[in-house]
């Protein structure tokens, strides 16, 4: 196998492209990045001119003004082969300025020489490093692999930004200068400090919607009934530690509060301003929050993207101005957020409710449902750290406020609702990160198919988009949730109680019916009920009546006591036989349920003062939904549902959860037989002949080939002569295939002959599909026939790949041959794929059992297989051009013997658009 590496091809955690979009810097303001061009001449000459003399000796070796021409080559982004720059703007005085620039121009066909300057006011907030992140990033994707740079010896800013980088440097002592030589080929330190830079940043960006030292509150309103008052009132109303100011132009007093006309007006900056005006004045408030010194902003306000095209082009007029001033934004078309810390008590939206404080933080894209979410934790005494309701995601996105929950230490457990995803990639890198030390459950809506599209491979035929979320939440370990009542289930037990060390469950009942329910409902979560060992069975037998149930479930049966739950829970939990417990009470009383519920406490206290600290417990009162069993001394609770599979489905997603969490991180193989620009070299001139459709049989192969994807040998034959040519030099028998781009199901067309014993038979073979497509006027679409030798044994197995416009390549594995779509038992993951996908990938499919050796059949090499995946998974991702790829059959062989690719299809597209 391959040495395991982090991959190069990972593309950094850039919310927009590497060329456009917008930079978060170290102190958490924002800047607009994008490339230099023709007419930026004069405003670039004019950020040389403000440049200190000292910072324009640093970046040109004098303090003069660069000569025109080097102007013209710096603003020239037509052959990024050659040169390329990047300007920062931010707006000043209503107007865009650039505030940093960073260029390289080449020096050979793999060295540029790098070179930044910054405005001296905005030094120290990280911008030579952001943009030798992306420019690195660029140079690689125009050929570059090595940048070069010649620097003073006193320029400790500029050696700091290339030292923690994380590229591999070298530093030469030349003429008293020091010569920087960097590879810019990503690696598994550079991707980690970029990622961790990344991830400071939007933290801190989003401070001062979590923690504003003071909120200004821009339309608040007299009218009683208006969100304006609603969102003051609730600043007032909650507690909210800190200034709280009415913005509004036509009164003196709002309420209890003076009424300032502007932001600008306030006699300190509001961290935070919540807005709420009417959509044609959003834009010059926000002129007016920037000029106030504001630093995030909550847009309530709707009518933008969610409306209409009008609203989609003002929306990203307001993104740009948020941007260009280094502000934040939540919305808008949001309902705001809150922060129940006490030392915060922020409540800046207009829920009707505040719920109560705990350490689970939620995310919402519909703020309708966000204000029934609020409603419900009250309900479910679900208490809650912080909520945001983010709206339109104009700016800030899930992806931002997971950064931010990750690193504050009031939130264990994170919820999601999503109606949409941004940018699935980032998501899946922080995603994956954040669910190895906290939680992530997530309820994603719209999951009918909107529609079939047509497919000309099986691959594309079996994916989806909900195939593409499900193959996304499981390569980042987030707990899918089914209905929001599940949701609120699921953040009940992973905030209360430990993550279970394994599968094995308990179930303890006065009732047997319900306990059947919950027993079922385990084992379909992948949980297993064992049966008690003798001893405990023994102990058990001393505490209960004749008539109960020893096994697994213990019924006590109806008349079950206090006293008698007390101790089978202790005995039970405290055995060691089990990692979870689930204890189920059908009120026979209803004055005893408070007695039971105590006895419940004491037993499980007892039991984990013996060593069972680490197993989670969940019980089921039926009738008393949102019961909760309270621990005074230890302050513990378990979560009490209303119905017993609830507890049973939970806990089996849990434990799939801790089970994911155990295991160690997948490594990326980088493997070092790979042709990747003979690859891409044969997909260029296939595009550049015919365009966007499928291969031929020959620049199929040829591709396979190159990333040493087990094809087997043979080739395209023209004619019937060069067929058998071809036959002889394999070996008979073979297999005679029509090779034509334009027809793809070959069966179909009578365009495949198998087991030619001989020249004749291939000879004929040959005739009667030429003659079979005159029939059918075809003929101009045959391009030869494919010659391979006969494959057998093995189990057929199928393998493709197709790309989804949002999540990018999705990678399928499954059954093949005929089965492929009747069984559809196939499981598919977004790339690039680690060693542990593709062999979970393997081992998730129904029919692995054929794979391991079934009544007879010999087992197949599995280890190839997961090779053959890997292999691929590294071609789509670097050639994005490649829309589908069906490989269907494989022959996967006994171990050892590999496998055999017998049929390949891989279908371009000029220009992918794959989201970074």
């Amino acid at each position: 196998m391959p040495t395991p590496v982090h991959p190069r091809y990972l593309p950094p955690p850039y919310q927009d492209t590497a060329e456009c979009g917008r930079l978060i810097l170290r102190d958490g303001s924002t800047a607009q990045i994008r490339p230099a061009r023709q007419e930026d001449c004069d405003a670039l000459r004019d950020f040389f001119e403000r440049l200190s003399p000292e910072s324009r000796r640093q970046r040109f070796f004098t303090a003069s003004i660069p000569r025109s021409d080097l102007l013209a080559t710096l603003c020239d982004d037509s052959n990024p082969h050659s040169a390329y720059t990047l300007m920062v703007i931010r707006t000043e005085e209503g107007a865009p300025r650039i505030v940093a620039t960073g260029s390289y121009l080449a020096k050979n066909n793999s060295t540029a020489e790098v070179a930044f300057a910054v405005e001296d006011t905005m030094q120290g907030k990280g911008l030579g490093t952001l943009l030798l992140e992306r420019l690195a990033l660029l140079a690689v994707r125009h050929g570059f692999t090595r940048f070069w740079a010649v620097t003073h010896t006193d320029n400790q800013a500029m050696r700091a930004v290339f030292h923690e980088s994380g590229f591999m440097v070298e530093e030469k002592l030349q003429g008293g200068e020091i010569e920087v030589d960097l590879s810019v080929v990503p690696s598994e330190a550079s991707v980690a400090r970029l990622e961790m830079r990344d991830r400071v940043a939007s933290a801190a960006s989003l401070r001062p919607f979590f923690q504003p030292k003071s909120v200004a509150v821009v339309g608040a309103s007299r009218d009683t009934s208006s969100i304006g008052y609603r969102i003051l009132e609730s600043l007032v109303l909650y507690r909210f530690q800190g200034p709280v100011y009415a913005v509004n132009p036509k009164a003196k007093v709002v309420g209890c509060f003076r009424a300032y006309a502007t932001v600008r007006d306030l006699p300190e900056p509001a961290d935070l301003a919540v807005v709420v005006v009417p959509r044609d004045a959003v834009m010059g408030v926000i002129d007016d929050c920037a000029a106030g010194g504001v630093r995030a902003l909550v847009i309530i306000t709707a009518g933008f993207a969610e409306v209409d095209a009008e609203g989609r082009e003002l929306q990203k007029k307001l993104v740009e101005k948020v941007r260009g001033y280094g502000m934040r934004m939540i919305g808008p078309n949001c309902m705001g957020l809150l922060n129940t810390d006490p030392r915060v008590r922020l409540d800046a939206s207009f829920s009707p409710v505040f719920p109560p404080p705990g350490r689970v933080a939620m995310s919402s894209q519909s703020g309708a449902l966000g204000l029934a979410v609020l409603g419900a934790a009250n309900r479910f005494g679900l208490g809650l750290s912080t909520f945001v309701s983010v709206g339109n995601k104009a700016d800030v996105s899930g992806n931002d406020l997971l950064q931010y929950w990750e690193e504050d230490p009031g939130t264990d457990v994170i919820l999601l609702y999503l109606e949409s995803f941004g940018n699935p990639r980032r998501f899946a890198r922080i995603a994956r990160r954040v669910s190895r030390h906290k939680p992530i459950v997530a309820i994603k809506s719209g999951r009918t198919k909107a529609g079939g599209r047509a497919a000309g491979s099986h691959t594309a035929a079996l994916a989806a988009s909900e195939v593409a979320v499900d193959a996304l939440f499981r390569l980042t370990g987030v707990i899918r949730a089914e209905t929001l009542e599940e949701m609120f289930d699921l953040a009940a037990a992973l905030g209360n109680q430990p993550l279970p060390r394994g599968r094995r469950v308990a179930i303890v009942t006065n009732a047997g019916g319900p306990a059947i329910l919950c027993a079922d409902a385990c084992e379909a979560g992948g949980l297993t009920i064992p049966e008690l060992s003798k001893e405990t069975r023994a102990k058990i037998a001393a505490i209960l009546p004749a008539a109960a149930s020893l096994a697994n479930p213990v019924d006590m049966i109806a008349s079950a006591t206090p006293k008698q739950y007390s101790q089978v829970i202790e005995t039970v939990l405290a055995s060691g036989e089990v990692d979870a417990l689930i204890v189920i009470y059908i009120p026979v009383r209803l004055s005893e349920t408070e007695a039971i519920v105590a006895a419940a406490r004491a037993g499980v206290a007892a039991a984990r003062a013996q060593g069972a600290a680490d197993k989670p417990v969940l019980a089921c009162l039926m009738g008393e939904q949102g019961v909760q069993i309270k621990f005074d001394t230890a302050a513990e609770k378990i979560p009490s549902y209303a119905f017993p599979e609830a507890a049973g489905a939970v806990l089996g997603k849990i434990a799939a959860y801790a089970e994911w969490r155990k295991q160690p991180e997948g490594l990326i193989p980088d493997f070092d037989d790979l042709d990747l620009a003979g690859a891409r070299a044969v997909c260029d001139k296939a595009l550049a002949n015919h365009g966007a459709g499928w291969l031929s049989a020959e620049e199929t192969r040829q591709v396979l080939t190159a990333v040493r994807l087990p094809v087997p040998p043979g080739g395209v034959a023209a004619t019937a002569e060069e067929a058998i040519e071809l036959a002889r030099r394999i070996g008979f028998p073979v297999a005679v295939k029509l090779a034509s781009r334009q027809i793809v199901h070959k069966t179909e067309a009578g365009g495949v002959c198998l087991d030619l014993a001989d020249a004749s038979a291939v000879r004929h073979a040959f005739e009667k599909i030429r003659d079979v497509l005159t029939r059918t006027s075809q003929l101009d679409a045959m391009e030869g026939v494919l010659v391979q030798p006969m494959l057998s044994g093995g189990v057929e197995v199928m393998a493709g790949v197709t790309q989804d416009p949002l999540f990018g390549p999705l990678i399928a594995f499954g059954l093949g041959g005929i089965y492929v779509e009747i069984l559809a038992d196939v499981c598919f993951r977004v790339t690039p794929l680690t060693d542990r996908d593709a062999a979970e990938m393997v081992r998730t499919i129904r029919g692995y059992r054929l794979l391991q050796g079934y009544r007879g059949h010999p087992p197949a090499d599995v280890e190839a297989i997961e090779n053959l995946l890997l292999r691929l998974s590294r071609l789509v991702e670097e050639i994005p051009e490649i829309q589908e790829v069906d490989l269907n059959p494989v022959f996967a062989l006994p171990p050892g013997q590999g496998c055999r690719i017998a049929d390949a299809r891989v279908r371009m597209e000029p220009n992918a658009s794959i989201l970074a």
